[in-house]
Order: C-alpha cells, then structure tokens, then sequence
C-alpha cells in the first residue's frame, strides 16, 4: 500500500497562523478516528509535494514530533490571490476499518467518436466514492475510453473496472462521460431542420388569382 510521509510539528498558540505563514509554515489541524484535535504545522514545500503525491485519495503517514497518525487531506484552503495553500485539514483514520473517500477517476484509451468523428469528449464526473479498508484504497481509478465509438455511446459507473476489496457506492447508472456532436455539425442540422419547416408546401404556389372568381366589369 502506497504511503505518503509528511513530518509536522505540534502548533503552539502563538505565533498567529498568519505570523507562521511567513516563515514558509502551514497551520493545520488533524481530527477523526476518535482523535483529539490537535493543532499542527507543516513546511509549505513538504507540505504542497505530499498534496501533489496524495490528492485526497492516498493516506498520509502524518509525523507528528515522532508520532505516526495514518491520515487523508480532508479539506484544503487556498489564498484567492496566490492560490498558495493557506490551511489543511487532515482526517485520522482506523487502517483496520473500512472509510469512504472519494477516488479520481483517471479515463485511458481513445474513443473513436472523438478521433474519427470530431466529436467533443465530455465527462460529467471526474471522482467517484468508494467504501474499503484505507489499505485498500485505490490512488486512481481507470476509465478505458476505447468503447465511445458513436455519439450515441455513453460510460456509467458500472464500466468502471473494480479493485478487489474496493466497492463503488455510486449509482452504477450514474454517467460520467460521453461524446457530443461537433458544434458545426450540430448547427447545420438545426438549419436543415428550420429549412424543411419553412419549405413551402405542394400547392402552396397558386399562381395569382389562380382559383378566384373574377368579377364583372
């Protein structure tokens, strides 16, 4: 099982977060797992390589002044202006019990209504929540792109590969990518359509006056 490791230290009550933060620190706090809430703080650089490695999807192996807490990334706060991370929340949890998390969904392959059709490839969900044992716990899912062969194709949960030990608790008739007609494609075929309702019809041109009785001089 992959594990990330992450060294952070116990948060005293002073300095401020924002004091910390300057000097390359995150505050942070790690809760869960019938575990106290406790403050901690992490080196930005190592802190943003372990959001990379791990997503929400891989249990981090927190080091809390030589105290492992097997943990998840729960919640992630950003600066709006630098998009730097400004807050973490870490989820503790039982690695001999089963948690829910959500799973990025990873699409492989290429579908041929997109290569051969011109076809815009449109995924409705990019996760999925599954149920296992954090020992368990799959980084990625694959999605095989191979079978969106027409427009009319569709992939659903259900087409996602199982893991063993790894249960998707989604709705298996949820979709999560298809393929839409080109949008020159689709407006030639609305104009098509409007043209045959304007047509006119058989019989609708009489010449003038054709059928009208003519009056007396």
């Amino acid at each position: 099982m992959e594990m990330i490791l992450l060294k952070a230290q116990a948060r005293p009550a002073e300095p401020s977060a924002k004091v910390i933060r300057r000097q390359s620190l995150i505050p942070a706090v790690v809760y869960g797992n019938e575990t106290e809430n406790t403050s901690i703080q992490c080196d930005y650089n190592e802190l943003y390589k372990a959001y990379v490695q791990a997503g929400g999807s891989t249990i981090v192996d927190l080091d809390i002044n030589g105290k492992k807490v097997p943990s998840l990334f729960h919640d992630i706060s950003f600066d709006p202006v630098s998009d730097r991370i400004i807050h973490v929340d870490f989820y503790a949890v039982n690695m001999k019990k089963p948690i829910e998390a959500q799973i990025p969904l990873e699409f492989t392959g290429e579908s041929e209504a997109v290569k051969s059709l011109s076809g815009v490839l449109v995924t409705t969900q990019d996760h999925v929540t599954v149920h296992c044992l954090p020992t368990n716990l799959p980084h990625a899912l694959e999605v095989s792109l191979d079978s969106l062969k027409t427009f009319d194709d569709a992939l659903h949960v259900s087409d996602i590969l199982p893991h063993e030990g790894v249960e998707i608790i989604d709705d298996p008739e949820m979709m999560i990518a298809t393929v839409q007609e080109p949008r020159a494609a689709v407006e030639e075929s609305a104009a098509e359509e409007v043209a045959a309702t304007d047509a006119p019809k058989e019989g609708d041109n009489k010449k003038a006056g054709e059928g009208e009785e003519k009056k007396p001089e």
